[in-house]
């Protein structure tokens, strides 16, 4: 019997990772580029790990840019959108990773810190999309990293960020009906607690995000990445406008 190897899924597909240069989305990148697709990715202000990414993820003999760009400023993230469109020679695939999380009471959360997270989390993702919906042909890919948290809120102190992740499931929905007609899926995935750097899965705040798990652990990087990796690929065309949650279960 002769053995029929199937292609990598992505194989030629082009993506644009944003906030690709660690965490889940360094994870991205490598699960991307493993299923065959070339990408360009962003990093803000450390290009060593963003290296070691790019050297890591080109292991599987795609192409891998790294392209500093900070998610805040507006014109850096069209910038690279552009960037990500010349390098590749075009673009089907964006993910919209890069977020950042502060917490504080409402009464006395700084301005400042509201219109930082509002910039990074809600107007980056916007720009990003608005850039590069003229380079998205039939069976493009728009996915973003949002939160559980636009949804679900255990503690105290997330409100700002909660909101900015829920501005974002909104938009989702929005722009999956508006870009259906052209044949461009729009999804966005909603981590709950994933062990990373920046949100280590010990302590005593994990055990008590653990405790509202049905799974009772964190989830990998890998978990989010594979949920990425199927909405990329040509076995998702029928899903679009989803905010779905991977969480192990704690918005049960």
């Amino acid at each position: 019997m002769t053995t029929i190897t199937s292609p990598k899924p992505l194989t030629g597909r082009r993506a644009l990772v944003t906030g690709g240069s660690r965490g889940i989305g360094a994870e991205i990148v490598r699960r991307l580029t493993a299923d065959g697709a070339d990408v360009v990715f962003t990093y803000n202000s450390s290009p060593e790990p963003a290296r070691q990414v790019a050297a890591e993820a080109g292991v599987n003999g795609t192409k891998v840019i790294a392209v500093q760009a900070d998610s805040g400023d507006a014109e850096a993230v069209a910038a690279a959108v552009d960037e990500a469109v010349a390098q590749l020679g075009g673009l089907d695939i964006l993910v919209n990773n890069a977020g950042v999380a502060s917490f504080g009471d409402v009464e006395d959360y700084p301005l400042a810190e509201f219109d930082r997270l509002v910039d990074i989390n809600v107007r980056g993702v916007f720009v990003a999309i608005q850039r590069a919906v003229p380079h998205l042909g039939r069976g493009g890919r728009i996915i973003t990293i949002g939160s559980v948290n636009a949804e679900w809120a255990p503690v105290t102190q997330i409100a700002v960020y909660a909101m900015t992740k829920a501005a974002v499931a909104g938009l989702t929905r929005a722009v999956a009906r508006e870009l259906g007609p052209r044949g461009v899926t729009v999804n966005n995935i909603q981590p709950g607690p994933v062990a990373t750097d920046l949100n280590p899965d010990e302590g005593e705040f994990a055990d008590s995000l653990r405790g509202f798990s049905a799974l009772g652990h964190y989830g990998h990087t890998r978990d989010i990445a594979s949920a990425v990796a199927y909405l990329a690929s040509p076995e998702a065309g029928f899903v679009t406008g989803v905010n779905w949650n991977i969480d192990g279960g704690v918005t049960l």
